[in-house]
């Protein structure tokens, strides 16, 4: 099927093309080109191009020109008539007409009156294929006469009356421009209290004082003969009264409570209310039966008179005017009616026919009352024109049959009512031409790539031809589905893309012929800035620099141009430009300003800006800098069903300029009070053109941004609700599975409001299964999310779609997703299963898979369950927790870790899907080998002797297995902590006692302990202990001073001279305390304190009490303060500082130190007294430490 050239961008189906195609030849008009090659051959009626309007002023003191213009071919000739009767311009010298042209110059410059040519003219334009004529044009020369001769007597009157200063200016053609001046050609100033009306008069609601003038002035201006007519001077005195009287408001124009108002359709209605009181009366309108539109009422005079530009009968109703001042109001009510003069629905066009086409001429107008309709053919009332066998004539419509070549004229469609008439013509040319293409052959086209390309391919023929297009030598047809084909013939390829490069072949048809050519198309790289100049701030004499740079196709040349605030650079030697930088040195303050980098090519253009502010380098003060105020006056303009442009005014910037907008818009329908980002533009711009959805209730704001931040949102625009559609999309995350073995639950993300795009939303949900052959199911619901479809097979693979729909129609086509019916529980346990064990502490599991088919679902992975049974030691059989471990995806193996050493363990396998778990394979059993014990439980040393020490302990808490002996590692540790010779003994494992014997004396040992099984050995223990000294308290000769052991001062403190010693140490304190008391109350010297000085030994160090050192087995009550007549066990021990334990510590005044063999050696004085041990449970004597405490 060929493809004919439709409307722009409108896409045919299949079905509607040939009606469409019939329809187009029967209506469709071909406006014949005035190419010079086509015209040298081709026949065209005569067409009127230009003429003069129908009320046509003319200046008397100018010739007079009456423009009729018409193309034709052959070229027509021109007439006219006058007043309804030929006018011979043959016989008037003062008439000529412009050769090749109807125009006609009456020269009245030099001779005549312009009053004289005062008429009704109307040009016929004729050649051989018919009569084009004009509209009839009223000629009438304009008038400015002169004001009446009048004697205007002074006006006096009272402060707060009211005043009218009459105007009525001279009837003029057409009617003058009023205004008020004074003698010295000032405007008289009007305000809410003093104001001039439509008709010219000069109103005051009250006056005062200062109205007192002598030179009240209207002058009339007639625009058409440049002149100024003035009225003679009004004087008004105003006498001043003690007190003004307020009242209400009264009107002084109109009169009355209602009036009537008659306007045409598409003029401006103006309607007027001014009312006088005191104080000035407010004047407020209203529509009673309706609303004012908005974007076409304005206000003028301060809101005395409402206008309604473009008005239409939906403006006629009642207006009312309110005037209100504090003492009351008043209401006018003005009636008013909108008429129309004709107006075009569908203007008749041009038909070219060939020989035996039908057609037809139609004639739409409206109007009110409605428009006559008349036909004149050739200039001639159609019903005495000539007959023509091919022509009917059906009211507003013209039909013809089978068209011959004397079928060819031009007729005149005449649409008239009280207000004016139409007059329109449109020729029927019949033609038989073959198609011939008017676009220049191998023309290039050159396009930015992302870009509409048009390539043209004008054409002409008679039958209309039909276009094909082709790309390439042997290329099918483009389709309309990629393309736009223009009814002119144009292809446009919506995106131009580099693949779009080639030739393209145009080809026209008609049954006469075929006309055919090529042109070429290239897609070029889009010129890019791809460093974009930089806002600056630069200090007054400073230099700045603006970069800016472009990448282009390489086959273009660009050329970069600077502009400063869109004009051209300043010719100043500080401005340098270099490729890619403008550099600005000295900077002024009138440099400041925006920076435009523009880069162009032959094909497209790009620019950046930039803003400089200038600063002074010591501002004082200092500007404050704040975040902008918010932009204002918001506009909605170019309202369409899709987009819209909002305007609005920036506010302040606050001293940092606004480098971007953003524009948020609220869905009052759907989300109200909810606003949403809708875009951002560059700070530069005060209008955005924003795209809108569907069916949504928009208002929008917008806020500035700048550096310092971002401002208020600006208050909300107007409303605009935009036209319900079919949805864009379809719902997502689009799901089908199983609740039970025997259903699918289809779930979507339903559509928000915002998307639906119209009232009515539902979804048309479908299935069927994948592997079958069934139809697709369908079913439609709403408000809801899911839809459970019942009976299915179990696990069976399901194709679903989910589509939305609304009142207005559906959605694209969904994808398509799979989804399962419910799953079962798997039917088959795993097989073959067995068990490597790895080691001590791990095993490996072997199984093998189940069946796809038994799984009845999707396979989770296999779950093993594994639990100890019993001990292999033969201990009492214990039931332990099952432990479970899960192995994702078909794995046929996994590992166990963690297994305790020497068990016996359990297991089963089973395989999961989403449902649950199957059931369970044959329980297998393994037991695990020994492992290495753990450390013995405790180990303590008892009984300490002079040369031995027993060691006591419980065995490990997990054996791991049957232990073999125990390990026991000591050695001696000397007082430098240094180790000595390591001694190795092995021990039976029945044992949990050992004494080790003929050990040192008074010697440190460390112990290392450890169990064995047949594995290897355990973590050991450690711990210390220490010989005992023997009975005299000699040490052994390799001892040395290292530490003095707390056995060591057991021995001392059981011989009674230590005994005696410690009684005579306390006496001796307790006298000197006595006396040292008395001395002080008699304020004499302290002799003891001089012999004390006297005999001080500076080598002496006391001893601090964190000195001591204790074993780690010593009791809880071993670090709590001693008590009176404690005892001391023996295995502690007291470090000593220099071989010496000072017992400083332990008493006042006492200095003192042990020598080698145990004695106290010291100075006391004072009788020595023995104190008894109080509460001692053993018959030891207590020690020194334990003696002083209990002294104190």
């Amino acid at each position: 099927m060929q493809l004919k050239i439709m409307p722009r961008r409108k896409r045919l189906s299949a079905g509607r093309t040939p009606l469409i195609l019939f329809l187009c030849q029967i209506i469709s008009a071909l406006d014949v080109p005035l190419d010079p090659k086509l015209l040298e051959d081709l026949v065209q009626p005569p067409t009127i191009t230009q003429q003069s309007p129908k009320d046509y002023i003319i200046d008397p003191r100018e010739n007079i020109v009456i423009q009729c213009e018409a193309k034709g071919k052959p070229p027509p000739s021109f007439s006219w008539t006058r007043n309804g009767t030929h006018f011979d311009i043959d016989k008037d010298p003062l008439v000529t007409m412009k050769p090749g042209s109807g125009t006609l110059t009456i020269n009245i410059m030099s001779e005549g009156k312009a009053e004289t040519y005062e008429g009704v003219y109307q040009c016929t334009a004729r050649n051989e294929r018919g009569a084009a004529i004009s509209n009839n044009i009223v000629v009438r020369p304009s008038r400015s006469p002169l004001w009446t001769k009048e004697k205007l007597e002074p006006i006096t009157l009272r402060n707060g009356q009211s005043l009218i200063l009459p105007c009525r200016p001279p009837l003029g053609l057409p009617p003058p421009i009023i205004f008020w001046m004074d003698n010295s050609f000032q405007r008289l100033p009007q305000s809410e209290r003093v104001s001039q009306g439509l008709n010219g008069d000069l109103y005051f609601s009250n006056v005062l004082p200062e109205d007192t003038r002598e030179d009240y002035i209207c002058y009339a201006r007639f625009n058409h003969t440049q002149t100024i007519q003035q009225k003679q001077p009004i004087s008004v005195k105003v006498i001043s009264a003690k007190s003004n009287r307020e009242r209400p408001p009264t009107f002084l124009t109109p009169e009355g409570n209602a009036s009537h108002k008659e306007e045409l359709r598409g003029n401006v209605l103006s309607l007027e209310c001014i009312a006088e009181g005191l104080p000035t009366p407010v004047i407020y309108w209203i529509k009673e039966d309706g609303t004012l539109p908005i974007n076409r009422t304005f206000y003028r005079n301060f809101k005395k008179t409402l206008q309604i530009i473009q008005v239409s009968e939906a403006d006629s109703g009642n207006y009312q005017c309110i005037a209100k001042n504090p003492l009351g109001a008043i209401h006018h009510t003005i009636s008013v009616t909108v008429k129309a003069a004709p107006y075009w629905i569908m203007a008749p066009q041009n038909l070219v026919l060939s020989p035996g086409e039908d057609g037809r001429l139609m004639c739409g107008a409206n109007g009110n009352p409605k428009p006559k309709i008349s036909w004149l053919s050739n200039g001639v009332p159609v019903e005495i024109a000539p007959d023509d066998p091919s022509r009917k004539i059906d009211g507003d419509t013209i039909i013809f049959s089978n068209v011959q070549e004397r079928s060819s004229a031009v007729y005149q469609c005449n649409a008239s009512n009280e207000y004016g008439y139409l007059l329109a013509n449109a020729f029927v040319n019949v033609l038989a031409e073959p198609p011939r293409i008017l676009t220049s052959a191998n023309t290039l086209y050159q396009v930015i790539a992302d870009r509409p390309a048009l390539l043209d391919c004008a054409f002409f023929g008679s039958p209309l031809p039909t276009i094909e297009w082709f790309k390439g030598a042997k290329g099918s047809a483009l389709r309309e589905d990629i393309y736009v084909l223009h009814e002119n013939g144009t292809l446009e390829i919506p995106v131009a893309q580099k693949d779009s490069t080639g030739t393209y072949t145009c080809v026209a048809r008609n049954k006469l012929g075929m006309a055919k050519n090529e042109v070429h198309l290239e897609i070029k790289d889009a010129t890019r800035i791809i460093k974009q100049p930089e806002y600056a701030v630069m200090q007054r004499g400073g230099t700045v620099s603006f970069e800016c740079k472009v990448k282009h196709d390489h086959t273009l040349i660009p050329t970069i141009t600077w502009l400063k605030d869109n004009g051209e650079l300043p010719n100043d030697g500080r401005f340098t430009v270099d490729k890619d930088h403008l550099v600005v040195a000295d900077v002024r303050d009138d440099d400041g300003g925006t920076y435009t980098c523009v880069a162009n090519t032959t094909l497209d253009n790009v620019s950046a800006s930039a803003v400089l502010s200038v600063v002074a380098p010591t501002p004082t003060p200092a500007p404050i800098y704040d975040v902008p105020n918010p932009p204002f006056d918001l506009e909605l303009t170019d309202q369409l069903d899709k987009s819209v442009q909002l305007s609005w005014t920036p506010g302040n910037d606050n001293n940092s300029p606004i480098t971007k907008f953003i524009i948020e818009y609220e869905d009052a329908m759907h989300e109200a009070g909810l606003w949403h980002h809708q875009t951002e533009v560059s700070g530069m711009q005060t209008t955005a053109q924003l795209k809108l959805s569907p069916y949504v209730n928009y208002s929008f704001r917008v806020m500035a941004v700048n550096s310092l931040g971002r401002s208020l949102p600006s208050e909300a625009s107007e409303q605009y609700l935009t036209k319900a559609a079919e949805p864009d999309t379809n719902p997502t995350a689009v799901e089908g599975l199983g609740s039970e073995p025997d259903n699918l639950v289809i779930t979507w993300k339903p559509l928000n409001g915002f998307e639906s795009n119209g009232p009515g939303l539902q979804y048309k949900v479908s299935w069927r299964q994948k592997d079958g052959d069934d139809e697709w199911t369908s079913v439609v619901v709403a408000n809801v999310s899911k839809y459970i479809v019942s009976g299915t097979p179990t696990f069976v693979p399901y194709l679903i779609k989910v589509q939305a729909l609304n009142d207005v129609g559906f959605a694209p086509e969904p994808a398509v997703v799979m989804g399962h019916s419910g799953e079962d529980l798997p039917m088959v346990a795993p097989g073959n299963v067995h068990v490597n064990v790895v080691n001590s502490t791990l095993a490996e599991v072997h199984w093998d898979p189940v069946p796809l088919k038994s799984i009845r679902g999707h396979l989770q992975g296999y779950r093993i369950y594994y639990w100890k049974a019993q001990s292999s030691s033969k201990r009492n059989r214990r039931h332990l927790e099952k432990k479970i471990l899960t192995f994702q995806g078909s794995k046929t193996h996994g590992m166990l870790p963690g297994l305790e050493p020497f068990s016996h363990y359990t297991l089963n396998v089973r395989v999961v899907n989403g449902k649950g778990e199957g059931p369970a394979s044959p329980d297998r059993v393994f037991n695990t080998p020994e492992g290495v014990p753990s450390a013995p439980s405790s180990l303590k040393i008892v009984n300490p002797t002079l040369d031995s020490l027993t060691l006591e302990w419980d065995p490990p808490s997990r054996p791991n297995g049957i232990l073999t002996e125990y390990t026991l590692k000591y050695q001696p540790i000397n007082s430098t902590h240094e180790l000595g010779p390591l001694v190795d003994l092995k021990i039976p494992a029945n044992k949990t006692r050992w004494t080790l014997k003929n050990l040192n004396f008074s010697t440190r040992y460390k112990f290392y302990f450890y169990a064995q099984t047949a594995a290897g050995s355990g973590s050991q223990i450690t711990e210390e202990a220490v010989t005992t000294v023997d009975e005299a308290g000699i040490p052994p000769p390799d001892v040395g001073a290292g530490k003095a052991m707390a056995s060591r001062q057991v021995d001392i403190a059981t011989q009674g001279w230590f005994i005696g010693l410690m009684c005579a140490v306390a006496l001796l304190i307790l006298i000197l305390l006595i006396v040292c008391f008395i001395r002080r109350n008699k304020g004499g010297k302290y002799p003891v304190k001089e012999k004390e000085d006297a005999h001080a030994d500076p080598e002496i160090q006391p001893m601090k009490e964190d000195d001591g050192t204790f074993g780690e087995y010593s009791d809880a009550e071993d670090h709590k303060p001693l008590k009176k007549g404690s005892r001391t066990p023996s295995d502690r021990t007291v470090k000593k500082e220099d071989s010496d334990d000072s017992l400083v510590d332990y008493g006042e005044g006492v200095n003192g130190q042990f020598n080698e063999d145990g004695s106290f050696i010291g100075q006391y004085s004072g009788k020595k007294e023995k104190e008894p041990a109080e509460g001692n449970e053993s018959s030891e004597a207590p020690s020194p430490v334990n003696a002083m405490n209990s002294f104190v």
